[in-house]
C-alpha cells in the first residue's frame, strides 16, 4: 500500500504542477500590483486572496471563482470595520462571523461564498491590527482576486482539454466496468453479480457529475482565455458527446435492472444477450480511447452496432418479457452512444435499424419482446 502511494506521487505532482505555477505567479503579481502600483505598505491580503481564489476554483466555473473572491473581500471588509469600531475579542469575533454569513446569504451566496466570507472575517479579527485605514485590506483582497482571475483566464489558463480528459476517463471506465460486470452476471445467471454492476454504476454518478462540471468549466475557459481557443475543436467531441453519454447511462441502468428481473424470474437468456451487453461496454471503452486521442470514434460506432446486432439475434432466439426490455434498452443506449460519437439523430436511428435487420420493415412486422420460444 505504501509502495503504491509513493509510486503515485510523481503523477500527482505533475497534475498539480500547473496549479502551483498559477498560484505562485498570482501571489507574486498580487503583491506587486498592491504594493508597487497602488503603494500599499503591507498588502498581505492581496496574495492570500489570489491563492484562495485559485486553489478553491480548480475545475469550477468562472462564476464560482468570482464568488470566492467576493466572499474573501466581504469577510475582510466586515472584519476590518467591526474591529475598528469596537475592538477585538471573543464577542467581536462572533459578531464578525455573524455579519459575514448574514451578508453572504442575503446576496444569495453559495456555500463556498459563505464559508470564505466567514473564514476571512475570522482571519482579520484574530491575526491583524487596526492601525490601517478602513477598507484597505478589503481593497487588497479585491486586487488579489482580480489578479487570480486574470492569471487563470488570460495569462496562464489551465489546458481545458487536459481537465476534461482527466474527468472523462474515470467516468467512462466505470461505465465500461459496469457493463462488463452486467454481461458476466447474465452469462452466469447470477442476479447478485447484476446487482453489483448496478451498484457500481450508481457509485459512478459522482464521476459523471465531475465530468459534466469539467465540460462546463472547459467551455468557459476556452471562451475567456485566448491562449486556449485552439482547443475548441478538440473539446467539441466531449462537449457535444457528454449529454448523450449521460442518456446512455440512464438507459443502461434500466437495462441492468431488467436483466436482474429476467434472472430472478428464470427467463430464458440466449448466449448472445450477454455478448451484446459486453460489446456495448467495449464500445464505451473504445469511445474513451478515441476521444482521448482526438480521433474519429469509428471503432466505437462499429462495436456499438455489433451490440445491437447481437441483441437482435437474442430476440430471434427467444426471450421473455424482461429480456425483451433488455434488448430494447440496448438499442436505445446504442443510439445514444452513436449520437455521442457525432452521428445525427435520424442517421443513428437508421443505423440501429439496419444493424437489427429492420430496414424497410414495418413496425408491425417486428417480433414482440414478450413472445418467447418455449424453453
Amino acid at each position: 500500500m505504501i509502495g503504491d502511494g509513493l509510486a503515485a506521487v510523481p503523477g500527482r505532482a505533475r497534475a498539480g504542477l500547473m496549479l502551483a505555477v498559477q498560484a505562485g505567479l498570482a501571489a507574486g503579481m498580487a503583491w506587486f500590483v498592491a504594493h508597487d502600483v497602488f503603494e500599499r505598505p503591507m498588502p498581505f491580503f492581496a496574495p492570500i486572496a489570489a491563492v484562495i481564489a485559485l486553489a478553491s476554483s480548480v475545475g469550477q466555473r468562472l462564476r464560482r471563482t468570482a464568488e470566492l473572491v467576493l466572499g474573501v473581500a466581504v469577510g475582510i471588509g466586515i472584519g476590518d470595520l467591526i474591529i475598528l469600531l469596537i475592538g477585538a475579542g471573543p464577542v467581536q469575533i462572533g459578531l464578525v462571523v455573524f455579519l459575514a454569513v448574514l451578508v453572504a446569504t442575503s446576496v444569495g451566496g453559495t456555500p463556498a461564498l459563505i464559508v470564505q466570507s466567514a473564514s476571512s472575517a475570522v482571519l482579520v479579527a484574530t491575526l491583524t491590527t487596526t492601525t490601517e485605514q478602513p477598507w484597505t485590506r478589503f481593497f487588497d483582497a479585491l486586487v488579489g482576486g482580480a489578479v487570480a482571475l486574470a492569471v487563470m483566464t488570460v495569462l496562464l489558463p489551465i489546458n481545458p482539454l487536459t481537465v476534461v480528459k482527466r474527468a472523462a476517463d474515470p467516468a467512462l471506465r466505470a461505465f465500461t466496468a459496469g457493463l462488463h460486470e452486467a454481461s458476466l452476471g447474465l452469462a452466469e445467471g447470477d442476479p447478485d453479480v447484476i446487482e453489483a454492476a448496478l451498484a457500481r454504476l450508481r457509485a459512478a454518478e459522482g464521476t459523471f457529475a465531475a465530468f459534466t462540471a469539467a465540460i462546463d468549466a472547459a467551455r468557459e475557459n476556452v471562451a475567456f482565455a485566448p491562449a486556449r481557443w485552439r482547443a475548441r475543436g478538440a473539446l467539441a467531441q466531449y462537449v457535444e458527446g457528454a449529454p448523450q453519454i449521460t442518456y446512455a447511462l440512464r438507459n443502461v441502468r434500466v437495462m441492468i435492472r431488467r436483466a436482474q428481473t429476467a434472472l430472478n424470474d428464470r427467463e430464458r437468456v440466449p448466449e448472445v444477450l450477454p455478448a451484446s451487453v459486453r460489446h456495448l461496454g467495449d464500445a464505451v471503452d473504445l469511445l474513451r480511447e478515441e476521444w482521448a486521442e482526438g480521433a474519429d470514434p469509428v471503432a466505437a460506432r462499429k462495436r456499438a452496432l455489433q451490440a445491437v446486432s447481437e441483441s437482435g439475434r437474442a430476440l430471434q432466439d427467444g426471450v421473455g418479457y424482461s429480456g425483451g426490455v433488455v434488448v430494447a434498452q440496448i438499442r436505445t443506449a446504442v443510439a445514444d452512444l452513436l449520437r455521442a460519437t457525432g452521428v445525427e439523430y435520424a442517421e443513428a436511428t437508421r443505423q440501429v435499424r439496419d444493424a437489427l435487420g429492420w430496414h424497410g420493415r414495418s413496425h408491425g412486422a417486428r417480433k414482440r419482446p414478450g413472445r418467447s420460444r418455449p424453453s
